[in-house]
């Protein structure tokens, strides 16, 4: 038998995210999508990064995730940023809930991914948002970072 060739399936990660937001607590959720949904993710056709969520009605739901419409799709074709409801347990979706509501955290998707079953997940980050000196602060950090491990490698 020969290896397999398949790559594996995309990844789609928002970036400005943890640039944005200090990221305390992280839970993973399934996601209810459409046939076409998943077939235009594998096939890397995602935009999360003005993506954000919210609770109504004890339920969790992401807006504004852009996922275009399968090409080969026609008529079954989905709306490309349709509120899609996350899939969570009751009691942690309470526990998100009452974070939000009592310590004024946001709730933020930081990345869509496939898990080993194949299966499309949602990895949700809970936090505060950073001031802008924050911000500035932690670029500072990085940017010292990165000179200490170039010095280091020149020696």
């Amino acid at each position: 038998m020969s290896p397999s060739n398949k790559k594996p399936p995309p990844s789609f990660e928002n970036k400005q995210a943890r640039r944005k937001y200090e990221v305390t607590e992280t839970y993973e959720a399934g996601i209810a999508l459409t046939g076409t949904e998943v077939k235009s993710l594998r096939h890397g056709k995602c935009e999360i990064l003005d993506a954000h969520i919210i609770i109504k009605e004890g339920e969790l739901f992401v807006l504004n995730l852009r996922i275009e419409p399968y090409e080969h799709g026609g008529s079954y074709n989905h709306a490309e940023k349709r509120t899609r409801k996350l899939l969570m347990h009751r009691t942690e979706i309470s526990k998100i809930g009452a974070k939000i509501r009592e310590k004024q955290m946001t709730c933020i998707p930081l990345k869509v991914y496939f898990n080993e079953k194949g299966k499309v997940k949602v990895l949700i980050g809970l936090g505060k948002g950073k001031k802008m000196a924050d911000r500035r602060e932690d670029e500072k950090k990085a940017v010292a970072k990165r000179e200490m491990e170039r010095a280091i490698r020149g020696r």
